[in-house]
């Protein structure tokens, strides 16, 4: 098991490690969330490693504090490139501070690769907690908060979406994804699909901002909302994980080719169903562990055989 490995000395009167990396927490919307320590690190390490470097100032601005180190950029594009020639600074005695533009850094946000090689370097690395909006809104969604897991963005278009919701179908912990308002409607259709109406959830925006807003209800009563409301600005969406016998009902074992069309013949001639309509029905009803679905060609293969065995 890899040691804690702390942040660096401290000089007298100040919270800034020397010849650390630290990850520091900015605010999601209300300035006033910025703890103490953000405003010391801004004001005294060696390097500020920044996102968006004119958000960082313009943060800075609001907190009244003068950044006094040198800023460089550190975004998703150049994060890899950057982090060792940090990190030589870092070896050399300096403080490097990463920020990104909310929230802590490497949580959707860049981060991970100077932590990565930090750790592979020995150097110190440390955290100045704060703000979380995956937090915020499982805090604030009266949901179970006991066992959670965080999945990020969903995917964006609908049939990977699809695919991956059905993968977590079974799962029984909370589940928190952030979600683009172009994008929230159609997904709340697949997730509708997929977990069915009766599933409860929140839909959070805008956390800790002026027009903070957080729904609370069945995944119908969401869905709801939202083709009669489209929401704006930043979401995350926070939905119950299942219930035991929903659990038991989506983690059957994957049916073989001829078990599913058997049912596809049975269902076709039971409802009156064209052959080809009756294993769409089927397969989507019966995906894969992975969360695929069984090749439609392959079961109508083996319902005509099925027919020609009948016959």
């Amino acid at each position: 098991m890899d040691g804690e490995n702390g942040g660096g000395p401290v000089s007298a009167g100040s919270t800034v490690p020397t010849g650390s990396v630290v990850l520091a927490a900015t605010p999601i919307g209300n300035t006033a969330d910025a703890s103490q320590r953000l405003r010391e690190l801004l004001g005294q390490a060696s390097i500020v490693a920044a996102e968006d470097t004119r958000r960082l100032y313009d943060l800075a601005n609001r907190l009244g504090v003068r950044v006094s180190g040198r800023v460089v950029a550190y975004h998703d594009h150049n994060e890899r490139k950057q982090a060792d020639p940090l990190l030589d600074e870092v070896a050399a005695g300096a403080s490097v501070l990463v920020v990104s533009d909310a929230g802590m850094p490497t949580i959707n946000d860049p981060g991970l690769a100077i932590v990565r090689r930090a750790i592979e370097r020995g150097l110190p690395v440390t955290c100045a907690p704060g703000p979380s909006a995956v937090l915020d809104a499982l805090a604030l969604s009266g949901l179970p908060t006991d066992r959670f897991c965080y999945e990020g963005f969903l995917p964006r278009k609908s049939s990977e979406r699809r695919q991956y919701l059905r993968t977590l179908k079974a799962e029984q912990r909370t589940i928190v994804w952030y979600e683009s308002p172009r994008r929230l409607a159609e997904s709340m259709g697949d997730l509708l699909q997929v977990f069915g109406p009766g599933r409860r959830m929140a839909l959070c925006r805008e956390l800790t901002k002026t027009y903070e807003q957080v729904e609370r209800g069945s995944l119908q009563e969401i869905y709801d909302f939202v083709q009669q409301n489209p929401p704006r600005g930043e979401i995350v969406l926070v939905v119950a994980g299942a219930s035991d016998q929903e659990a038991a009902e989506a983690s059957p074992e994957a049916l073989t080719t001829q078990e599913l069309a058997e049912l596809a013949l049975a269902r076709a001639q039971e409802q009156g169903l064209r052959v080809k309509d009756a294993i769409g029905q089927i397969v989507g009803e019966h995906p894969l562990p992975d969360g695929s679905l069984p090749k439609r060609k392959a079961v109508y293969t083996a319902v005509l055989e099925l027919q020609g065995k009948q016959e």
